[in-house]
């Protein structure tokens, strides 16, 4: 089964990056397939409204990186969305993938239904709640499936290289990889195929 997780954050080596390589690497450890991409620091067009997806199923007329993502996040058993905490909400491209792709497969059958969905950011002291919770109500929304981990999916982590000096951080991302490889065994033990 695979895990994407997708980098929000214009740094592809900063902390939320980190974050996510870790959940990975666990993943990857029980013989989950993994990807991640990276989002941040690409051109950001928000959803316009203009109902295109409707009729053109899992196309977004402004078509780029967001049409490439999201057929990623289609054949994905599992979408980990990072994104750093930037006053106290997501960054721009975070967002922008949140309202498009999530559009793009309500309107492409559920496509995202019964996926595992998890998020994680990157602090410096507060507001990272908020930023778990924007990209949690996609999951919600889109009927996914959002495990938890031994504390908020969050590193206090400001400076580069502060999450590997955040041992709770990284504990708690190693236990969000493992209730996330957990689930995909569980899911593909009951069903006998990948959904």
């Amino acid at each position: 089964m695979k895990v994407l997780a997708i980098n929000g954050s214009p740094r592809p080596t900063g902390n939320t990056a980190h974050m996510l390589k870790t959940v990975l690497e666990v993943c990857a450890k029980s013989g989950h397939e993994t990807e991640l991409y990276q989002a941040g620091g690409q051109e950001v067009y928000g959803c316009m409204g203009c109902s295109y997806c409707m009729t053109n199923k899992g196309q977004c007329m402004q078509g780029g990186w967001v049409n490439e993502l999201y057929v990623k996040m289609k054949e994905a058993d599992a979408i980990v969305i990072g994104s750093p905490t930037y006053f106290s909400d997501l960054t721009p491209e975070t967002k922008a993938l949140i309202d498009r792709t999530g559009v793009m497969s309500r309107k492409d059958g559920n496509a995202f239904s019964r996926k595992i969905g998890a998020a994680v950011t990157a602090v410096r002291r507060a507001g990272g709640i908020h930023t778990l919770d924007s990209i949690n109500h996609m999951f919600q929304i889109c009927d996914m499936i959002i495990p938890g981990s031994s504390y908020w999916n969050m590193s206090l982590s400001r400076e580069l290289g502060d999450y590997a000096k955040d041992a709770e951080g990284i504990r708690t991302m190693e236990r969000l990889g493992e209730n996330i490889a957990w689930l995909l065994g569980m899911i593909e033990k009951d069903t006998g195929e990948i959904v």
